[in-house]
């Protein structure tokens, strides 16, 4: 199955200049969504991890199916004051300033296998920083899995474990 025929392109979103791989239209067609989430399991499986960590928040929407397909646990990483109880953060750079991500503390225990899950790696900075708050709680972070990369961003020159993606699209 063409799983690229079933996603959409949206111009000069979310600023222009910017073309926006949309996930949407691939989450509504049941049986290209179900191909899809097979063919990440068959990314993941190798690795073979004790748990899946999920981006926020269209890394949510990877993570969370593949980790009851595999019986893995799912974690949440979330933009900053989104998680409740304790919770540990990781500020990072971005382009044009800083954010910062967090992960609620003990969720992951120390030496558990992970694999780190979003829709899209473009430029890598929240990648990384996903990788690097997961590891700053105790885990070994084995690989990164999205469906999309933009190569020409160079976002996997930045991650410092194994990447798999399902489509590549260059001159984005």
């Amino acid at each position: 199955m063409d799983l690229a025929g079933h996603l959409r392109t949206i111009p000069d979103f979310p600023k222009p200049g910017i073309l926006f791989y949309d996930i949407s239209t691939l989450l509504a067609h049941p049986p290209a969504w179900k191909e899809c989430v097979s063919r990440l399991a068959d990314a993941i499986q190798p690795f073979k991890p004790d748990v899946l960590v999920g981006i926020e928040s269209r890394g949510f929407l990877t993570a969370a199916p593949l980790a009851l397909e595999l019986e893995l646990g799912f974690v949440m990483v979330r933009k900053a004051g989104k998680l409740p109880g304790p919770v540990i953060s990781h500020s990072y750079s971005l382009e044009y300033g800083e954010d910062s991500l967090e992960i609620q503390e003990s969720i992951i225990e120390p030496g558990q296998r992970v694999v780190v899950l979003d829709d899209l790696l473009a430029t890598g900075g929240t990648m990384k920083a996903t990788i690097d708050l997961c590891t700053k709680v105790g885990g070994n972070v084995c690989a990164g899995v999205c469906i999309i990369e933009l190569p020409d961003l160079l976002g996997r020159s930045k991650i410092d474990v194994p990447v798999e993606t399902l489509l590549s699209f260059s001159g984005a």
